[in-house]
């Protein structure tokens, strides 16, 4: 198997539940060595594409094969990791039990050394009963878990819902280790910057069906506007009791006539556009001579193009 070569294929997949069509003719593939973020609101139809991915759910039509098998395959079950958002131990077990118990579900396990390491616990830990542990813990004993079969493709809900800001870096970085291994990585998340972070790809989900699917900036630059922010010279800057108010007042008029800016904000002692085109709009300031320095353009955030992108489709329809 190449690094390059398809892992999971949906072909025209749809999901009917009763009247309801949840997931609406979706095809889709996904390559070895990624990580991909499946967003999208609730009832989007993200989940019911997963269960489908997962083989605890049967499409209504079309097709979806996973390591190129059917998902529930008896090899596809074991050379794939899950962990749900939901936090599950088994009482009366300490946590090298629970190790060693799921290890022997597989045919070819990680060495359980391995598994764990990939606790994060400290050795006193691993004799502790697992449902003892804090709710991090017990995550991070899931995420173990998960690779106790040394999985090819691993699907995370939630992964780091109750983690520490440091314990969800660590989280990551081990995703990252493990893409780069050749292992592909599909998650779900409420945390937008995380996934406009770690995520290769991001496939948004709106109705049943894919609304949008590339890497974060390719989203970004398609749907968010960036903005072009400076300051005023010197001169002109605010002070006190605003001296040359008027004449700043009537270049923020000029600039604000000028084609291409969608919207200005004037916050922080700077002029801030809101446009799709900040190149333009410097050419025209600078050929303009307008009294201005210090510029800064910056890209939309991920939750921005999210919420253009379902505010666009609401009015769609």
């Amino acid at each position: 198997m190449n690094l390059n070569s398809t892992i999971i294929q949906l072909e025209q997949v749809n999901k009917q539940f009763g009247s309801k069509l949840a997931v609406n003719n979706i095809s889709l593939k996904i390559d070895r060595g990624s990580i991909v973020a499946i967003l999208g609101p609730n009832g989007a139809g993200k989940t019911t594409t997963i269960k489908m991915m997962l083989g605890l759910s049967r499409p209504s039509s079309g097709k979806v094969t996973v390591l190129g098998m059917p998902p529930d395959h008896k090899q596809v079950r074991e050379r794939i990791g899950v962990m749900l958002q939901d936090v599950s131990v088994m009482d009366g077990l300490t946590v090298r039990e629970m190790i060693r118990l799921v290890r022997s579900y597989y045919p070819a396990p990680l060495d359980a050394d391995q598994i764990e390491a990939l606790t994060g616990l400290e050795p006193a830990d691993l004799n502790k009963r697992a449902e003892k542990l804090s709710g991090g813990q017990k995550r991070s004993l899931n995420f173990a878990l998960a690779m106790a079969g040394d999985p090819d493709v691993l699907f995370f809900d939630e992964p780091t819902v109750g983690l520490d800001s440091e314990t969800r870096r660590y989280f990551w970085a081990q995703i990252r280790q493990l893409a780069e291994q050749g292992k592909t990585v599909l998650f779900t998340t409420h945390y937008l910057q995380e996934a406009d972070e770690a995520a290769d790809r991001i496939i948004l989900f709106n109705g049943g069906s894919i609304v949008a699917d590339g890497t974060p900036d390719s989203i970004k630059g398609g749907i968010a506007k960036r903005t072009l922010s400076f300051s005023f010279s010197d001169d002109l800057s605010e002070a006190g009791s605003e001296p040359n108010k008027d004449l700043r007042s009537g270049i923020l008029a000029q600039i604000e006539e000028l084609p291409g800016v969608d919207r200005m904000e004037y916050r922080k002692n700077r002029c801030v556009l809101h446009t799709e085109n900040t190149d333009s709009l410097i050419r025209l300031i600078i050929t303009r001579q307008l009294p201005v320095r210090e510029f800064r353009i910056e890209t939309g955030q991920l939750d921005d193009a999210y919420a253009t992108l379902l505010e666009t489709m609401k009015e769609e329809h």
